[in-house]
């Protein structure tokens, strides 16, 4: 079951939030944090898919802070009005949001959170400021944060031909955080969106099986 929800957070400012509830009993919460592009049709498809494996799941729209119901294509309007909006936002209030929405699910059980692009910094954000297992993908901007010490386990996920996250951004990650599980991918980035030019059927669908089995150890549930 899928619904589109309100949801008051930290700063008593209510926003958007697209839930997805799994048939039977979850196992488990999971809070999807979304790209550059709002909580759009990929992002709500993600939120369903975490569903399906058994985990109540729900995509905060950081962007209604700003604007409501913000919803952006891939191309390059999309990705210009979208670093707009997040240069405008800021990471703290997206994670005391991730924080907000994972108190909204806690009745699920143990709560994770999974974020890319962007999003994929609040997901790392999350570990070290909100104590929550976190799946990173691509997250350009989780260099400037990795001298914060994470309060729970944290796994990445890069590409090998991301211009935008260079092999010595990634080594960096192993430095600083060596009990973190990372991964590369023969890829570039953005590729486990399959709505992007640079998605990766094959690399995308193990990174999806290697996310599942992360949080089957550190919230419940069979990978």
């Amino acid at each position: 079951m899928a619904q589109t929800l309100r949801l008051t957070t930290s700063r008593m400012q209510c926003i958007g939030a697209y839930r997805a509830d799994p048939d039977g009993a979850p196992i488990g919460g999971i809070v999807v944090a979304q790209e550059i592009f709002g909580v759009n049709a990929h992002v709500r498809s993600l939120v369903d898919r975490f569903a399906r494996a058994g985990y109540v799941a729900i995509a905060p729209a950081f962007f209604d802070h700003l604007e409501e119901g913000v919803e952006l294509g891939y191309d390059e309007a999309g990705i210009a009005r979208g670093r707009a909006l997040i240069t405008e936002l800021g990471l703290e209030r997206a994670v005391e949001d991730v924080g907000s929405a994972a108190e909204a699910i806690a009745s699920a059980g143990r709560v994770g959170v999974v974020g890319y692009c962007w999003g994929g910094t609040v997901a790392l954000l999350a570990a070290t400021r909100l104590g929550l297992p976190a799946v990173s993908f691509y997250g350009a901007r989780n260099v400037q944060f990795l001298d914060e010490p994470a309060r729970a386990p944290l796994q990445f996920h890069f590409g090998e031909r991301d211009a935008s996250i260079p092999p010595e951004a990634v080594q960096r990650h192993c430095d600083t955080l060596p009990d973190a599980e990372l991964y590369t991918y023969p890829a570039g980035h953005g590729f486990h969106c399959d709505v992007r030019a640079d998605h990766e059927p094959a690399s995308a669908t193990l990174a999806w099986g290697r996310t599942l089995a992360f949080f089957a150890r550190h919230l419940g549930g069979a990978a």
